[in-house]
């Protein structure tokens, strides 16, 4: 779970859809329903795509320093992103992945072709995730961005013999208590959110919990690959309880008339 500091005074802004009534609240001993982008605090701002404890503590001390309080926020978020980009993520690198890093754009099909993306850059998309249980052995992870759809196995079955890995690869899933525990294997060769390869070997342990208050949704993702990293790394990402959200159909994208190599869009 993120934790802020006592020091840190966290703004109270919502990005709407409100919750007025305690009956609006999620359920108390599961993660289902629809969470959408987090509400506007410091850290939730920092951690709304995806972040680490590194990160945060860098950020945490940004913000402790008087040195920095007439600094902007946003440069204070990037120098703490760029800081666990470099110092957490980066330093677990293969050589045989920071031969490609980063990709450019010019070789992204998502950008490109509006091709989907993979499970380790849909995991830590914008936008909403709703789970919802499609039965006693199953329950489906449903994404903003791009319409994605998952399946989480919770009867414990095996990967199909022979089938070749997927773009979202194959996920089995339990409960641990109050908290949704999802493992993937099987997943297509693809890149990271942070535009680094991946190889086919990538194993993704997902665990999704509640804030105390039930307001948020945290998930603390554990990503393992012999060929991309020498160590796993955890990476996290929180959303907001939205129940009146919606999540529409993805047929607007559309892909840039040009893309200069060596130039972000």
């Amino acid at each position: 779970m993120i934790v802020v500091r006592g020091s840190l005074v966290l703004l109270a802004v919502s990005l709407g859809c409100a919750v007025t009534a305690a009956a609006q609240s999620p359920s108390k001993a599961k993660v289902e329903g629809m969470w959408s982008d987090p509400p506007v605090t410091i850290i939730a701002l920092f951690c709304a795509s995806w972040c680490t404890d590194a990160g945060i503590e860098r950020l945490n001390s940004l913000l402790d320093n008087p040195a920095n309080d007439s600094r902007p926020l946003a440069q204070l978020r990037a120098e703490a992103a760029a800081y666990q980009l470099d110092t957490y993520v980066k330093s677990r690198m293969t050589p045989a992945v920071l031969a490609s890093f980063p990709i450019d754009p010019a070789d992204d099909p998502g950008l490109l072709k509006c091709e989907p993306w993979g499970l380790a850059r849909q995991i830590f998309a914008p936008h909403q995730i709703e789970i919802k249980k499609l039965a006693n052995d199953r329950v489906q992870l449903h994404y903003g961005e791009w319409d994605a759809h998952r399946i989480v196995y919770l009867d414990g079955r095996a990967r199909p013999a022979g089938q070749a890995p997927t773009r979202l690869g194959h996920s089995v899933g339990r409960w641990d208590g109050d908290t949704l525990v999802v493992e993937t294997t099987g997943i297509a060769e693809n890149q990271m959110i942070w535009r680094a390869r991946h190889s086919d070997q990538l194993r993704v342990s997902e665990r999704f919990t509640r804030s105390d208050d039930g307001m948020m949704l945290h998930l603390t993702a554990t990503l393992t690959d012999p060929w991309s990293l020498r160590e796993p790394l955890v990476i996290k990402r929180n959303w907001r309880w939205a129940p009146t959200s919606t999540i529409e159909a993805y047929d607007q994208c559309k892909p840039p008339i040009a893309v200069k190599r060596g130039v972000a869009p």
